[in-house]
């Protein structure tokens, strides 16, 4: 496959920052605008059950300011089946989510809720939203994936990351070979292939070089980076390794 590698920038963390103290700033529409200007080729968003970061206000905004597309990220539950449907954004990426983990915890286990998350998604793929899953680099995993009515998959690169960043070379080795032959067997069924979670500067290039894989979504590495670089050159640095690698 060649083509531009797409950028989704996650702007959950904005609103973190803005959660931690209350009021209106900063504002993660504008994060949003920001980064669509500065190379972003998407937004992410994950609105969760208990409203840690991203309101139900921010979606609302966005979906009213953003030129480019939504990535609405989301528990598979009926409150937020009937939020997405509601809004009708680009993409719904269902996600695990659990109270007490500070982020997102590995992928959605597919294979043991597989008839309901086929009703689940159903309806969304009908209102015209793209369904994503964030799933582990698992064959098994995948296969049920594509027969529920996903189109794309969001492989979890958060393994890779974590072992990249504590030196543990050989495991992050062989999570890239399970991200690689699991991009290839997904694009193989005919699914759409993402991937995100935990990616650095110093670790995206080996990802963002696997050839079926056709957008990356960052968030949490981006927004800690425009502390001292500033948002755009933030985003602009890492558009510039990603098309590197894929050069």
């Amino acid at each position: 496959m060649t083509g531009k590698l797409r950028l989704g920038v996650n702007i959950d963390h904005v609103a973190t920052v803005r959660n931690a103290r209350g009021g209106a700033v900063p504002d993660p529409v504008r994060a949003a605008q920001i980064a669509e200007v500065a190379g972003a080729d998407g937004i992410t968003a994950h609105l969760r059950e208990d409203r840690r970061h991203i309101s139900d206000a921010d979606i609302e905004g966005l979906m009213e300011a953003l030129k480019g597309p939504l990535n609405f990220e989301m528990a598979a539950t009926p409150e937020m089946q009937a939020i997405a449907l509601r809004h009708k954004p680009h993409a719904v990426c269902l996600v695990p989510e659990k109270r007490e983990e500070r982020t997102t915890e590995g992928g959605l286990d597919v294979a043991r809720d597989e008839n309901a998350l086929a009703h689940f998604i159903a309806p969304l793929r009908e209102a015209g939203s793209r369904v994503s899953i964030f799933i582990a680099a698992d064959q098994r995993q995948i296969e049920v994936a594509n027969r529920i009515g996903a189109q794309v998959i969001e492989l979890h690169t958060g393994a890779y990351c974590d072992a990249h960043a504590e030196g543990r070379f050989d495991e992050r080795d062989e999570e890239l070979r399970k991200l690689t032959d699991m991009a290839a067997f997904a694009h193989d069924l005919g699914l759409e292939v993402h991937a995100g979670h935990g990616l650095t500067y110093d670790c995206v290039s080996p990802v963002a070089a696997l050839p079926q894989v056709v957008e990356l979504n960052i968030g949490h590495f981006l927004i800690g980076e425009a502390i001292f670089r500033g948002l755009a050159p933030a985003i602009a640095e890492m558009r510039r390794i990603m098309d590197a690698a894929r050069a």
